[in-house]
């Protein structure tokens, strides 16, 4: 099955309308009802295969319970032990387990990448120079929001990756624009790691996952693949799920590889909302939690002057946002658009939170689900149609996202197509900085592309001219036939789908 990395989803303000009520004491089991009854309604009017939903008010869990299927066409059900990919979730995650290394003095949030790990570089050297951890966990780094997002569907791992995000132009001006960056967070994570001498995954573990009791939460996909209790991947296409792909996020693991169920994120709520407390302990401190709540930047890709943003506000880890009364409010959205989609809001002043996972692409489910929760909570009714609103916000992400280059399965061939030169001639080796090498090689009197950096095997169908087509899926680019072009006489080649954050252009070498 293919690798694939994930979509970014980084949003997810509340709305509100003018004439909105002021908040009641709330009640907490009517909410809960209510909720109970619009999960049903959703799964039946969307068909999801799987749902889970935690519920947490006041220090206890007041709903854990899973619905549907784990996989279409298997009768194993959801419950609040199955474990499902939590995608950009992770990112929350991984601003605690860094927060608890800052409560012990053991790392900063302002401490420089450059000292805790030199080899790092960005296509800029004065950003390069003051780069920090909040600068990362923020996405105020400049690097581009796909950045190193491809590398990681080809097959690169996570030190390759790392490395390579150095070739990358960035796409704003340092710390005044807001770039979702995967690749950018995870580095921050392995450098605020660095000196522990331990890995990522290793300090996952003991800072947080065994201390709270997060027994079926990992950062290692294996962990996942051999759970008996996982939930599948369905990708949603012309209107059905289909399980058709797997996910392996280990390159991307504290931004996207987080494998986790209901059961266990229902105390790391907990404990968010108790200032790093649980269980009468104090596993991280409350200052350096606290610290993750509070707006960084403007979720603006444009230097936005102070005082005038309009787009919500991003802290570390954590989108950033008030509801009417100015009652702080953090949440975090996740995705794979091959399958997986889950949400996550808090309200610390009302001591509430809550959680949802699906494992169908994202179209908006666990954002709906927990706004619509929280305001039965505090208005006693809904003051939104969520789903209407998400709906059209996530089919416009699926669409920028795939729509990185033509899907030639839905074009026309030229009518009168142009004859291409020699096969053999645009047989060779072509290297991009970015990318590696990539080889064309000639096979029964048709081209073969190998891409890096494991030579991955695709046939080429000619189209016109010098261009030709070929299937390709990823995370990033979509389920497509893609187009490739040789250039220059077949001195240069351009892959369409590999041109998201440089050209896309190999240049052919002896």
């Amino acid at each position: 099955m293919i690798k694939k990395a994930l979509l970014v989803i980084a949003f997810t303000t509340p709305l509100y309308t003018s004439a909105q009520t002021e908040s009641s004491t709330g009640n907490i089991d009517a909410a809960v009802t209510k909720l109970k009854v619009l999960i049903a309604k959703t799964m039946l009017e969307t068909g999801v295969p799987g749902l889970a939903v935690a519920i947490v008010y006041k220090g206890e869990t007041k709903l854990i319970h899973g619905y549907g299927y784990r996989k279409l066409g298997d009768k194993a059900e959801v419950d609040q032990d199955t474990v499902f990919e939590i995608a950009s979730l992770s990112k929350p995650i991984a601003s605690t387990i860094v927060a608890s290394l800052v409560g012990t003095g053991e790392v900063r949030w302002d401490d420089r990448i450059e000292t805790l790990d030199p080899p790092f570089k960005l296509s800029d050297s004065m950003a390069t120079e003051r780069l920090t951890i909040r600068d990362l966990f923020a996405h105020r780094s400049g690097l581009p929001t796909s950045a190193g997002d491809v590398l990681e569907d080809l097959g690169y791992s996570r030190p390759e990756i790392l490395r390579k995000l150095r070739f990358i132009p960035l796409a704003g001006p340092f710390r005044q624009t807001y770039h979702y960056s995967n690749f950018g967070l995870t580095e921050g994570a392995m450098a605020s790691v660095r000196a522990t001498g331990k890995t990522w995954e290793e300090v996952a573990q003991e800072r947080l996952y065994s201390k709270i009791g997060m027994s079926s939460t990992s950062s290692r996909y294996s962990d996942y693949e051999n759970n008996p209790n996982k939930a599948a991947l369905h990708y949603f296409q012309d209107g059905v799920y289909k399980n058709w792909f797997d996910r392996e996020g280990d390159a991307e693991s504290p931004a996207g590889g987080v494998s986790s169920n209901v059961r266990d994120l229902a105390k790391w709520m907990q404990l968010q909302l108790n200032g790093g407390a649980f269980g009468g302990q104090q596993i991280v401190d409350q200052a350096a939690l606290e610290e993750t709540h509070k707006a960084q930047i403007c979720r603006s890709p444009n230097p936005v002057a102070p005082g005038k943003c309009a787009d919500g506000y991003y802290g570390l880890g954590w989108n950033v946002a008030s509801d009417a009364q100015g009652r702080l409010m953090v949440s975090h959205s996740g995705g794979f658009d091959l399958g997986s989609a889950t949400a996550v809001y808090l309200l610390p002043s009302e001591q509430a939170g809550c959680v949802a996972l699906t494992n169908g692409t994202p179209t908006g489910i666990p954002e709906s689900l927990c706004l619509s929760f929280l305001d039965d909570l505090r208005y006693g009714k809904v003051q939104n149609d969520y789903f209407a609103f998400f709906k059209p916000i996530f089919a416009d992400i699926l669409r920028k996202t795939q729509d990185s280059s033509p899907d030639y399965s839905k074009l026309s061939p030229p009518r009168n197509s142009s004859p291409c030169g020699s096969l053999s001639a645009y047989k060779g080796t072509y290297v991009s900085a970015l990318y590696g090498k990539l080889r064309i090689d000639v096979e029964q009197d048709h081209l073969v592309l190998r891409l890096p950096p494991r030579d991955a095997y695709y046939e080429l169908t000619y189209w016109d001219g010098d261009t030709f087509t070929f299937y390709f899926a990823s995370e990033n680019t979509g389920v497509a036939r893609r187009g490739l072009t040789f250039l220059h006489g077949g001195k240069q080649v351009l892959v369409e789908n590999l041109a998201i954050v440089n050209d896309g252009v190999f240049t052919k070498v002896n």
